[in-house]
């Protein structure tokens, strides 16, 4: 979720579901420990349960920044080793850390070691012809021996030779099998499955085999579907404040508070676009917003007359 579950995403996202847990994108040690680590890790305090997730192949530099984490006051410590983006390639760390699952397991000791917080894993069921069974078997075997109970597995294998990042989300294909395989020989772990799920029904089915669900590309385009969590997965009361009007309603007072910090407006209003998806009005929502909260003088009035348009139709 590089460049989309940032702050303001995440608040957004919590306005609509209070149980569920949020990630971060994916942020690198070296942005930590080189870079300005309160802008890249800096929350706000309505986003808990939150994790961070971290990119990295150097235990040193991964226990480090494990530290700067939780000094932040993160919840968890997810490593990312499923990323197949060329920046992550080049860097050595993500997707092509499964072909390295010692330099995995030094890390994540490393991490344990350092902080006093859950370290878990976010990886894929393979990388290239590294594909087998047999291979994801050893590589959540070993890491579970460095102290990770919890692997959060994208059920697709990704090529870093000849797929984009965006084609390694759609093209391999997904086989749930093998983390369902997982769950039965490995029972005391955590196992979660991403990749794919676009309904709560998906969702409900999964979790009669395994300890949980990640949903990311789909609660990003279509926002809604995550305002079912508390109660279909949690069996919590629906909150009161649950259609899609009254979230954009309560997220504008959000807006107010950030813009008086400097923060434009597109920064946080790129993230609704899918709030409204099949309402009348929601094609001229995006498009407001699109051509107007991009704009120096664009102010939460600008936000309020997108939404006009969703109110007018009605």
């Amino acid at each position: 979720m590089m460049d989309w579950s940032d702050k303001h995403c995440r608040y957004f996202w919590r306005l609509l579901t209070k149980r569920s847990r949020l990630y971060t994108e994916m942020i690198t040690t070296g942005a930590l420990i080189h870079g300005d680590a309160n802008r890249h890790l800096y929350f706000n305090a309505e986003e808990h349960p939150i994790a961070v997730q971290l990119g990295g192949n150097d235990a040193h530099d991964l226990a480090y920044s494990a530290k700067i984490c939780a000094e932040f006051g993160y919840d968890e410590i997810n490593l990312n080793v499923g990323c197949p983006s060329d920046r992550v390639k080049s860097g050595a760390f993500g997707a092509c850390l499964m072909n390295q699952p010692k330099t995995v397991a030094e890390g994540i000791k490393a991490m344990r070691n350092a902080v006093d917080l859950p370290v878990t894993i976010k990886c894929r069921i393979g990388v290239d012809n590294n594909d087998s069974y047999e291979a994801l078997r050893d590589f959540v075997g070993l890491n579970a021996e460095s102290g990770c109970d919890t692997f959060i597995i994208h059920a697709r294998k990704a090529w870093l030779s000849g797929l984009s990042p965006k084609q390694n989300r759609e093209v391999p294909p997904l086989e749930y099998p093998r983390v369902f395989r997982l769950k039965q020989d490995f029972p005391n772990l955590n196992i979660i499955l991403n990749g794919g799920l676009k309904t709560m029904d998906q969702c409900n089915q999964a979790l009669k085999y395994l300890d949980g669900v990640m949903v990311g590309r789909e609660a990003y385009q279509n926002p809604l579907m995550l305002n079912e969590v508390d109660n279909l997965i949690y069996n919590e009361k629906a909150s009161p404040v649950n259609d899609a009007m009254s979230i954009a309603e309560l997220y504008a007072g959000y807006i107010e508070e950030q813009l008086a910090l400097g923060v434009k407006l597109n920064h946080m209003t790129r993230h609704l676009l899918g709030l409204f998806n099949g309402q009348p009005g929601a094609r001229q929502f995006r498009r407001h917003l699109s051509e107007q909260a991009y704009k120096e003088r664009a102010g939460v009035d600008t936000y309020l007359e997108a939404l006009n348009k969703i109110k007018f139709v009605r």
